[in-house]
Order: C-alpha cells, then structure tokens, then sequence
C-alpha cells in the first residue's frame, strides 16, 4: 500500500509528463473555479487516473476490488467509455490530476437507457476542496446533454463523506444492499443513491 507522498509523487510524475492544459482536444472546459480545472479526462491522464483509483482500492469502504488495477485495465476501461462517448472527468489542480469522476450506463439493457451511474474519486490528499462536488456537478450536466433521466451512484454505508457529498447535490437514498458487497474478509453493505435530472412524465420513444 502506498503511503500519500508517494501517491503524490507518482500523481506529479505523471502530470509532468503530460504537461498541462487547460481544454480538451475540441477547446472547451467545463469548469475553472479558484485554480481547479474540470475538464473532460483525455489518455495521457489515465495513469494519474489509475493511482487515484488504486489508492481508493486500499480503503475499506471504496472500490470494491480484491486487488489494484494494472495500467492495461484502466487503459482499456478508458477505451471502453471513449468509444461509447460516455464522460470521464478529471479535476487538474495546477498542473496535478487530483481527483476524477466518471458517468456510465447503470445497465446495458435498452429499458435502462435513461438512466446511468456515477463514480468519483479524489485523492486523499485534495479531499474536502470541493473538488469532488465540481466533478459530480460536471457529470450530471454531462447526464442532462445526454438526456438521461435518472443517475444512480452505489457507496458503502460506511463512507459517509461520499454519501454527504452526494445527498449535498441532490441524491436520495433508494435503497440499500444488505452484505451484497465484500472487502478485506468482510461483508460489505451497499447504499443506492439515486438522482432525477428532470421530470418528463414520459420516457421519449
């Protein structure tokens, strides 16, 4: 497990050899607040990605996962969302990826085609910035663009920052999963947050 210098440094390695920018490969950013960029995440931040991720993955109440991800893994999750147009952001606190987020679908079934997931993860070091909320700020919107009605996010009960943050924007509570998850020999307890983006009383055809 690494300890948060050496996840910063391998965070700060990876951003200097990508460089900084502050727009995506078509020119825009989503937000730019008190020196945070939100912006959409482009290939050469998935390694900055992947030690954010890996790091959540030690945590007990994060990331459902028995091991960390390889760099091949994340790339070809990257893969997956970009060729599906679906949003993965990234917040770049000066030249520094510092946390990211991601909106995918909730299931492949058409009948849930208005509905889609939410992940985000900071590193341990920026938490508690406001950089999580912008990140879940720019997903949503994302989510309204892509005309979804409905956005889910699933979180251990026992991680209540991520539950604050997100009853914070907006989420309620649906549900929750009773040991339906397991992590370091433990049963896990799943919450189902669930967010409605508009109020169409019909789905469109």
């Amino acid at each position: 497990m690494k300890g948060a210098g050496s996840i910063r440094e391998t965070l700060e390695l990876s951003n200097r050899q990508k460089g900084s920018s502050a727009t995506d490969a078509c020119g825009w950013v989503v937000a730019v607040s008190e020196g945070v960029t939100i912006r959409p995440a482009r290939r050469e931040d998935v390694q900055a990605i992947l030690v954010i991720y890996n790091a959540a993955v030690q945590e007990p109440a994060s990331a459902y996962e028995d091991a960390p991800h390889t760099l091949s893994q994340r790339d070809e999750w990257f893969d997956h969302f970009s060729n599906r147009s679906f949003p993965i952001m990234v917040a770049e606190w000066g030249d520094i990826v510092v946390g990211w987020g991601s909106l995918g679908p909730h299931q492949e079934r058409t009948g849930f085609r208005f509905t889609g997931s939410v992940a985000v993860y900071v590193d341990k070091m920026y938490r508690r910035r406001g950089f999580g909320g912008q990140l879940l700020e720019a997903l949503l919107e994302a989510g309204r663009q892509r005309k979804l009605h409905a956005v889910l996010a699933v979180i251990d009960s026992q991680n209540g920052p991520s539950l604050e943050l997100h009853q914070e924007h907006g989420f309620t509570q649906a549900g929750v999963l009773r040991e339906a998850g397991c992590k370091f020999g433990e049963w896990r307890d799943a919450v189902y947050l669930q967010r409605l983006l508009d109020d169409r009383p019909v789905p469109e055809p």
